[in-house]
C-alpha cells in the first residue's frame, strides 16, 4: 500500500468514526428527551426539556473529553469515565455531582426549579448541593493548577503555616486560595446565567444572585478543607536522595507532614461530599426570602 492509499484509508476511517459518534450522540440525546417527556408527564406540572438542550448537553461533554484525550490530560479509562487523569480521579471528582443530579431528577423531575427554600426546600437544597460539589472540585483544581503557576512565594502548611516544598499535601498559598475562590465563583456565575436563561417564574421567586457568592464560598472552603485533609491524612515526605516530594513513607523519605491514611483521590471525594452536605444546610438560614 502506497503512502497516498494509506492516507486516504486513514481519512476514510476518521470520517466513518465521526459519523458513528454523531449518530450515537443523536440517539443518546433523543433517548434522554423521551425520558424527559415521560417524566414530565408523570410529574404533571413540569415542561419537558427541549431536545436541542439534550443534544447540547451530550455534545459538550463529548467535545471536552475528546480534547482532553488528544492533549493526554485524560487516559482511555478517564475518557470513558468522563499530569493525566484516570477513571478513579474522574470518579472521585465527578461521582458526587452526578449522583446528586440523578437524585434531583428522581425527586423533582427533569425541569429546573428556582432556588427558593420557602417554596421548594428539597429542590433548592439539592440544587445548591450539586453546585457546591462542582464548585469544590473547581476551586481545588484552580488552586492546584493556577495557584502553583502564579504564586511567587513558597507554599505554607495549612495546619502550622510553616514553609514547605512545592507539592506538599496541605500546602497553600494566598494566590492559590484566591484562585479557588475565583474558580468557585466562575461555577456560580455559570449556574446563575443558566437559571436566567432556562428557569421560569424567577420574578415571583427568591433572589437568585446569591448563587454566585455561594459558588465562590464553596470553591474556597472546598480548597481549604481539601488542604486540611491533605495535611493531616496524607503522608508527605522529602526523598533526600532525589530531592523529590513523595507521598509514601520510605527509609529515604524525611517526614514533612500527615499520616498515610488517605490518598489524593479519597481526599478529593471526602471534601466534595462534606461541602455538598454542609453548605446547602448553612445557606438555608441565610438565603434571602421573596
Amino acid at each position: 500500500m502506497t503512502d497516498l492509499d494509506d492516507h486516504i484509508c486513514k481519512r476514510y476511517i476518521k470520517m466513518i468514526t465521526n459519523i458513528v459518534i454523531l449518530s450515537l450522540i443523536i440517539c443518546i440525546s433523543l433517548a434522554f428527551w423521551i425520558m424527559s417527556m415521560t417524566a414530565s408527564t408523570y410529574y404533571g406540572n413540569l415542561q419537558p426539556i427541549s431536545p436541542w438542550r439534550w443534544l447540547f448537553s451530550v455534545v459538550v461533554p463529548v467535545l471536552i473529553v475528546s480534547n482532553g484525550f488528544k492533549k493526554k490530560s485524560l487516559d482511555h479509562g478517564g475518557a470513558l469515565g468522563g499530569g493525566q487523569r484516570n477513571w478513579v480521579q474522574v470518579f472521585c471528582n465527578g461521582a458526587v455531582p452526578t449522583e446528586l443530579a440523578l437524585l434531583y431528577m428522581i425527586e423533582n423531575g427533569p425541569g429546573e426549579i428556582p432556588i427558593d427554600f420557602s417554596k421548594q426546600y428539597t429542590a433548592s437544597w439539592m440544587c445548591l448541593s450539586l453546585l457546591a460539589a462542582l464548585a469544590c472540585s473547581a476551586g481545588d483544581t484552580w488552586a492546584s493548577e493556577v495557584g502553583t503557576v502564579l504564586s511567587k512565594s513558597p507554599p505554607r502548611l495549612i495546619t502550622t503555616w510553616e514553609k514547605v516544598p512545592v507539592g506538599t499535601n496541605g500546602g497553600v498559598t494566598l494566590v492559590g486560595l484566591a484562585s479557588s475562590l475565583l474558580g468557585g465563583t466562575v461555577v456560580g456565575i455559570t449556574y446563575f446565567l443558566t437559571q436566567l436563561v432556562f428557569v421560569n417564574d424567577l420574578d415571583i421567586s427568591a433572589p437568585q444572585w446569591p448563587i454566585i457568592a455561594f459558588g465562590g464560598l464553596a470553591g474556597l472552603l472546598g480548597s481549604i478543607l481539601d488542604s486540611y485533609l491533605g495535611a493531616t491524612m496524607q503522608f508527605t515526605g522529602l526523598d533526600e536522595s532525589t530531592g523529590m516530594v513523595v507521598n509514601s513513607p520510605t527509609n529515604e523519605a524525611k517526614y514533612i507532614a500527615g499520616k498515610p491514611i488517605l490518598d489524593n483521590n479519597a481526599v478529593n471525594l471526602f471534601s466534595s461530599v462534606l461541602i455538598a452536605l454542609l453548605l446547602p444546610t448553612a445557606a438555608w438560614g441565610f438565603w434571602p426570602r421573596e
